[in-house]
């Protein structure tokens, strides 16, 4: 007897390949979702039981065997996941660290504050053993007026201040030491110190050198009102960028085209294919000899494989080289190129090689992006329906691809940044037929001409091009309500919106449509989830009250990356300074007592005690007995951040500890094998 499930699965034959990427990011996110490490032997005992069911369903009915394959797949993707965990395992600073260091540089970068940044390999500490000492560090250079110019490559030397890769700003936030865990990154700091040479001789800074020499080159080529943004879409270096140029991109929902992802790759690619197949067609005896479209692809995919390994091969420009390749290796075997299985291909070869990379903004928006046009596309394809008359064509098609990726991006462009781009559509419409046009072709021309030393003229015409895009970023995002707050929303609401929308493409029959009620629902969690009612970083240091106005915060300076991420979580668009105004002792009054903060040294000096009811919080250790509740440093260390809610019974309190749980990346007695792996 053939059940309603059991027909709507089989109806799904023949379309089923789409789906394991899905299985595979299920598996994953439970193995990132645990509150506890699992064992060794249980992602071995996962890997084997997947292989195990993927053998089995050899035999078995179709539905049996899509079920077992799920599984399987789910299985597979936790054993990855778990495995790469440990691949990348390395030492974590435990201790707050002053003194030498020492390291080879192997990337230059700007942090949020335009400070220079230096991430060091080979690295070597005072006082700290090899086997202790982690494989990468990063600091930030607080002045850069003088000492040595670093370049990739260059053994360097400093004094500084290092520490263990800080934890969440609160509680179910972004959580930086799983991010520099998998980057090899064991201990964050700073130095005011010059960063000195120690060893003399040529530099070789491999292909991360050769990058930084071709941007500095392009840079100096290029009008500097464009030569950052010329250096980012060529070689992926965004160090050069003013922080004025990066928000104005951002205001205009046009901080994609400095990514190099889809866009650009299919530009590039696309570029060269036409300009071989049209070379072939100057030669009438060459073209009708051999066939010009495949020797095109395959000029085409090398040329896209070499811009992979000069922008330095992210998670979005692996992406679109997968699909580069894929939709050219269509072309050579005469099958049709953009499809949902050309997505599925790169979204295995990513998650199979980097299963991390799905819990990033880049993997999900770019993936969202990709798969919501062709979808699209395709579906405009199958109904027949016109772009309208043939000069309006090409305008129709950059206007409902833009919409198409902008719709499919926004929910997670507004969960992982907060923030929504009101005219968004307007800036890509304006902005992206210039890239495709102008920019990216002058880039694959001057890359040409550059040995000859005929660079000048496509130089120009990319500079014309993105003084263009940059003028019109600096517009949109002028414009009054360009760009809108949204507060953060709780970790369900991601996983839910993403099934969503894979159910809306993916599955076969009506069922799909209830791919929306899935977004419908995960938007309405997202409206309902209330903000904390008090915050309190990790250190004491600064405490934030949820008040009609806006978070109060207690001081307004100090702390001032821990008070933008609140501020930006709330959906709040004001200063910390701003926010700090707000703070009186009116604002800090609960329902059941006061917020008391005590800060610093002078702080708990002047501290007069607190009351039954009250919550205090102290930036320093506080071992006397008080008649309130309260937390200190010491605490709050093993805590991490802390969340309060006003709740009828008293104040309910989250730890960045609780949700984040004991993890490799987290604990060091995990790492050591000594707790609660299982």
């Amino acid at each position: 007897m053939v059940t309603p499930l059991r027909q709507s699965v089989l109806a799904q034959r023949g379309h089923l390949f789409c789906w394991v990427p899905v299985g595979l990011a299920f598996g994953i996110g439970l193995y990132f979702a645990r509150p506890v490490e699992p064992a060794g032997w249980g992602l071995l005992l996962a890997g084997c039981l997947a292989a195990c069911l993927m053998v089995l369903t050899r035999h078995k009915e179709a539905d049996v065997a899509a079920g077992l394959w799920a599984v399987a797949l789910i299985l597979a993707g936790f054993a990855l996941a778990g495995g790469r965990a440990h691949l990348v395992a390395g030492p974590v600073l435990e201790f707050r660290y002053y003194g030498p260091i020492e390291g080879r540089v192997v990337a230059i970068d700007r942090s949020a504050s335009e400070a220079l940044r230096l991430t060091l390999e080979e690295v070597r500490l005072s006082r700290v053993s090899p086997e202790e000492t982690p494989q990468r560090v990063r600091i930030s250079l607080h002045d850069e007026g003088f000492g040595v110019t670093p370049l990739p490559g260059m053994f360097v030397g400093t004094t500084g201040h290092l520490s263990p890769p800080s934890g969440p700003v609160e509680p179910g936030g972004f959580n930086f030491q799983r991010h520099a865990w998998f980057q090899r990154i064991g201990a964050i700091g700073y130095t005011r110190v010059p960063v000195v040479r120690l060893i003399p001789g040529p530099v070789d800074g491999g292909v991360y050198g050769l990058r930084m020499r071709l941007s500095a080159a392009v840079q100096a080529r290029m009008p500097e009102a464009v030569a950052g943004v010329a250096a980012a879409i060529t070689t992926g270096d965004r160090s050069a960028i003013p922080k004025e140029v990066t928000e104005d991109l951002r205001g205009a929902n046009l901080a994609h085209l400095l990514a190099i992802s889809g866009l650009h790759m299919g530009l590039l690619a696309g570029f060269v294919f036409g300009a071989i197949r049209f070379g072939f067609a100057l030669v009438p005896y060459v073209a009708l000899r051999v066939n010009a479209k495949k020797l095109a692809a395959v000029g085409a995919c090398m040329a896209a494989a070499g811009y992979l390994i000069l922008s330095g091969g992210s998670v979005s420009t692996e992406r679109a080289f997968v699909m580069t390749a894929v939709v050219l290796a269509a072309v050579l075997l005469d099958r049709r190129a953009l499809t949902l299985r050309a997505v599925a291909v790169a979204a295995i070869a990513v998650l199979t090689l980097r299963p991390e990379a799905l819990l990033g903004p880049g993997f999900q928006m770019s993936f969202a992006a990709t798969a919501a046009l062709i979808g699209v596309l395709g579906w405009l394809r199958e109904a027949r329906l016109s772009y309208g008359p043939r000069w309006m064509s090409p305008i129709s098609a950059v206007f409902i691809s833009s919409f198409v990726a902008g719709l499919a991006t926004a929910p997670f462009a507004a969960l992982h940044f907060n923030h929504v781009a009101h005219y968004g559509l307007l800036a890509n419409v304006l902005s992206v037929p210039v890239m495709g046009v102008a920019v990216m072709p002058a880039a694959v021309v001057t890359a040409v001409l550059a040995p000859l030393g005929l660079e000048h003229l496509p130089l120009w015409v990319m500079g014309q091009g993105l003084q263009w895009i940059l003028t019109v970023a600096e517009f949109v995002s002028g414009l009054e309500g360009a760009r809108g707050a949204v507060k953060t929303g709780p970790p369900v609401v991601l996983p839910l919106v993403s099934l969503g929308g894979v159910v809306v493409l993916l599955w076969q029959g009506h069922a799909r449509w209830g791919g929306i009620l899935l977004i419908a629902l995960a938007f309405v969690i997202w409206s309902m989830t209330p903000r904390p009612d008090v915050l309190i970083s990790d250190t004491g240091g600064l405490v934030g009250v949820l008040t009609p106005e806006g978070r109060a915060l207690s001081k307004a300076k100090g702390q001032g990356f821990v008070a933008r991420n609140w501020l930006e979580n709330d959906g709040d668009m004001r200063t910390q300074e701003a926010a700090a105004a707000l703070w009186t002792t009116e604002v800090a009054q609960t329902p059941t007592g006061q917020i008391v903060h005590v800060q610093g040294k002078r702080g708990l000096a002047a501290f007069e005690g607190c009351q039954s009811g009250d919550f205090a919080v102290f930036s320093k250790d506080y071992g006397a007995q008080l008649p309130c509740d309260y937390v200190d440093a010491s605490a709050l260390e093993d805590t991490g951040a802390m969340a309060l809610y006003f709740e009828p019974e008293g104040l309910k309190r989250i730890t960045a500890r609780e949700i984040a749980g004991r993890r490799l990346w987290n604990d060091t007695a995990v790492r050591a094998g000594r707790f609660g792996a299982q």
